[in-house]
């Protein structure tokens, strides 16, 4: 009798957990794979040198993940192959008593990703994402000057998170 009672009752425990899986829960189209391999970005834009600074920023968050392993091209089970589409800034705060000069910026950069798979050539997942980060510009009369400066100095940041954002969809799916 006491067992009739607590079978409902354990079942109803054991239930709520049959969602969870232990381990990496990599997308559909990564099944099978444990390596990847990261060559430096095609660049369409007119910054000059950021591919490799991407593809490094790329490799850093895939190695912090943990997920997959960064191997050589002849070596990987899957190439990501990214392209830099845009980078730009956007003024969002201005200097407090003028309008005109900006002193806080919004930058983003939008790179295009192609998981390919080595051995057939097949593109496994196209995705193009946006990552973004705030900078400052010091100074008042010389505020047009800072501008490059300080947006040079904030790439990567926004390039971090981009990868950020990209690696999870990677290893994740979301």
């Amino acid at each position: 009798m006491r067992f009739a009672f607590f079978l409902p009752l354990a079942a109803l425990f054991v239930s709520g957990c049959m969602g969870y899986h232990l381990g990496p829960v990599k997308p559909r189209y990564m099944t099978g794979v444990t390596s990847v391999a990261v060559p430096s970005f095609k660049n369409n834009t007119l910054r000059a040198r950021v591919e490799v600074m991407l593809a490094d920023s790329l490799i850093k968050q895939i190695q912090q993940d943990g997920t997959y392993q960064v191997k050589d091209g002849n070596d990987a089970d899957v190439i990501v192959k990214g392209t830099l589409v845009n980078v730009g800034r956007a003024p969002s705060r201005s200097v407090f008593g003028n309008v005109l000069l900006t002193q806080e910026y919004n930058l983003f950069v939008v790179c295009r990703f192609d998981v390919v798979k080595r051995s057939t050539g097949q593109v496994l997942d196209t995705r193009q994402l946006q990552g973004q980060t705030t900078f400052f510009v010091n100074g008042s009369e010389s505020i047009a000057a800072d501008v490059n400066s300080q947006d040079r100095q904030a790439l990567p940041l926004a390039a971090e998170d981009l990868m950020v954002r990209y690696v999870s969809l990677l290893t994740e799916g979301w």
